[in-house]
């Protein structure tokens, strides 16, 4: 159950302001669409992609399991910060 907390959190944080809410909720802001429908749609569309990323993450696991991913990925997301911060300070 703990590990089932920590991942949802994990993921619910990583989601919040990503451009995937943005859209969901530029959808939502249009009249001629029921929110109902608006959420049925990103709903389904999310849980979509997540099966993806767990078939294709398990999958992958089984076949390079030798390769340290939560390394590759940390050090993925500390260059995109890197890059970002870089891009903010040179005024892009």
């Amino acid at each position: 159950m703990t590990q089932l907390l920590i991942m949802f959190f994990t993921i619910f944080v990583a989601e919040l302001g990503d451009k995937t809410q943005l859209a969901t909720m530029l959808f939502a802001s249009e009249r001629r669409d029921a929110p109902l429908l608006v959420f049925i749609a990103s709903a389904s569309a999310l849980t979509l992609g997540a099966a993806l990323s767990v078939a294709i993450g398990s999958l992958a696991a089984r076949w390079i399991g030798h390769v340290p991913f939560k390394l590759i990925a940390g050090i993925g997301f500390v260059l995109i910060g890197v890059w970002s911060l870089a891009l903010y300070y040179r005024g892009d």
